[in-house]
């Protein structure tokens, strides 16, 4: 008689069971997403290198809220209030998250509610993956680790990169709608276009790492299950979700050529120069680099040696468990220099600029497997090896806190010295306008300065009154006995229309700096220069808007399906 080998069934769980785990996972992450900011109770902000960045973006955005611009553009007091289109290009979810917290906590408290809040919807991203696989325990094991991996704390204690950091927390579901595809496409499909959109509008680098690691899942399955289906419905997936993230990326592809979108590849943020463990002229970059470096060796370490207890995963879920090998060994091997031409020829890929960012899509891997083989483990041996994990966890932390950046006064300080008083901070070099230099931007220029059409001279028998300088209209008005060239304390940038006396005017730009200049005529000129809509944004919100359409076409068809058949059930 033959017997015939079947794939495990799925434990059927109770609803209420399920819920009562989720919940019970939320506390879990919610408690270790804690531990990660109790330094900050203590000793200040972790101020690392993108630090003040994010906190003059939520800052601006806030700001503008109150002003009653919704989605901002501009950010107007960038580059100490000459401006720069930073919210065009900067993806607007860490930017909307970090803004709507200042209105439940005080500035100083902000960094660290975002961190808390991305690290526990981080572990339950984690235990929705790993519930699929694992028991619940070793699930919730797994969305612990996941919150606090290394990774993440290099993010937190050294890059504050906070919107990679939300980025990640997506991570553990883009995997789990991939290879659901190759068992319920249509329970897949919808899921994985929100998160491949979800993961566009946090964060550009790490959305380009999950795209390729998405599309290589997808590849895996497929060739698991000898079927394009997988391919199809994944790929179908993702480009619904560019599309529903088509109001952001659409204007971010068009405008990056009226930018200095180049400087986004400026010495030190090239990929050879961030493999690990690569030494430069720069110090403090090769010390950093060491930081990161160690880091993920230790992850690479941890996760090969979590393979070799993966024999029983193997046997029961060999789909799951080649997925993850893929994983492995790519995230790896593309953090060795002989991936140079990679990172350089594949579309987008060099905008990454780290290798080690692959560890985002390590991590995965890193703490499923970890769990696996710890769930596995009985008795005192359990309890000693969770002990020795969490210990070197705690370990990695307490480290990582040592030798970087704390600042007591922080995001307080930031907002009395910047935005208090509407002085201003320090733009990037990347989203200026093209043919701009803020370095030699005059922080005290008046908000229009006047100035002899023909020599560029002081006007001193003009007057000027501005009535109004909102971030995305300036209205003001000259009175002069001759033609006078207005210097706005504004860079200028295409979308910037101009009116002099009702009539569109020409907007012009200072050679060195790219200030906007417009010229006037002799007499009375009333000014307005407005923040136009491009027909590109147009074009990204249309995109984003029939996405949404279909979206909401196929989960109603979805709906209609599954009370058709229930209905059937019923009646039979």
């Amino acid at each position: 008689m033959q017997t015939q080998t079947k794939e495990p069934r799925r434990e059927v769980t109770p609803a209420a069971l399920v819920r009562g785990s989720a919940f019970l996972m939320l506390a879990l992450a919610g408690v270790a997403a804690l531990a990660v900011v109790i330094p900050f109770f203590f000793l200040g902000n972790a101020s690392g290198h993108d630090f003040e960045f994010h906190l003059a973006s939520w800052m601006e955005v806030a700001r503008q809220w109150r002003a009653g611009i919704l989605y901002p553009r501009w950010a107007e007091l960038a580059n100490w209030g000459f401006g720069e289109p930073r919210f065009i290009f900067y993806p607007p979810a860490s930017w909307m998250l970090g803004a709507a917290l200042s209105f439940v906590f005080p500035w100083q408290m902000v960094p660290g509610a975002f961190i808390w809040l991305a690290l526990t919807l981080a572990g339950v991203a984690m235990f929705a993956l790993a519930r699929e696989y694992l028991p619940v325990r070793d699930a919730m094991a797994a969305g612990v680790l996941f919150a606090i991996n290394p990774y993440h704390l290099v993010l937190v204690y050294w890059r504050s990169d906070f919107a990679e950091l939300l980025a990640s927390g997506l991570i553990p579901l883009a995997v789990l709608f991939a290879v659901r595809t190759a068992t319920e496409p249509r329970r897949a499909f919808a899921p994985l276009a929100l998160v491949t959109a979800g993961v566009w509008l946090c964060n550009a680098p790490a959305a380009v790492v999950v795209t390729y690691a998405v599309a290589l899942v997808l590849v895996v399955v497929a060739a698991l299950a000898r079927s394009a289906r997988p391919l199809a419905c994944g790929g179908g997936g993702l480009a619904l979700g560019l599309a529903l993230a088509g109001f952001y990326i659409v204007p971010a592809a068009f405008e990056q050529n009226w930018i200095n979108i180049s400087e986004v590849l400026s010495t030190g943020l090239q990929i050879r120069e961030n493999f690990p463990f690569t030494r430069t002229a720069d110090a403090e970059h090769t010390f950093f680099n060491f930081i990161v470096s160690w880091v993920a060796a230790g992850v690479v370490v941890a996760t090969l040696a979590a393979m070799f207890g993966t024999a029983r995963l193997r046997r029961e879920q060999p789909r799951l468990w080649w997925v993850l090998m893929a994983v492995v060994a790519v995230s790896t091997i593309l953090m060795f220099p002989v991936t140079t031409p990679v990172w350089t020829y594949l579309p987008k890929l060099r905008y990454v600029q780290f290798p080690w960012r692959s560890l985002l899509v390590l991590d995965v891997p890193f703490a499923f497997l970890l769990s696996a083989v710890l769930g596995r483990l009985r008795g005192a041996g359990k309890h000693a090896a969770w002990a020795m994990t969490l210990g070197a966890l705690a370990v990695t932390g307490v480290l990582l806190t040592r030798g970087n950046w704390w600042d007591s006064g922080g995001a307080r300080d930031f907002y009395e010295e910047h935005f208090y008083n509407g002085a201003g901070y320090f733009g990037t070099d990347e989203y200026g306008p093209r043919g701009s230099d803020h370095y030699d931007l005059n922080q005290q220029a008046p908000l229009v300065g006047l100035g002899n059409a023909g020599t560029g001279a002081t006007e001193p028998e003009a007057c000027m009154e501005v009535q109004q300088w909102a971030p995305v209209r300036k209205q003001f008005m000259v009175r002069s006995s001759q033609p006078v060239t207005a210097a706005l304390r504004l860079l200028n940038y295409p979308a910037w229309r101009a009116e002099v006396n009702g009539k569109p005017a020409p907007a012009l730009s200072n050679p060195q700096t790219g200030q906007m200049l417009i010229s006037l005529p002799a007499g009375v000129s009333r000014v307005q220069v407005a923040f136009a809509t491009t027909p590109d944004r147009l074009w990204g919100s249309g995109i984003s808007a029939v996405a949404f359409v279909i979206l909401a076409g196929l989960e109603s068809a979805s709906r209609r399906r599954r009370w058709q058949r229930g209905k059937a059930g019923s009646a039979s």
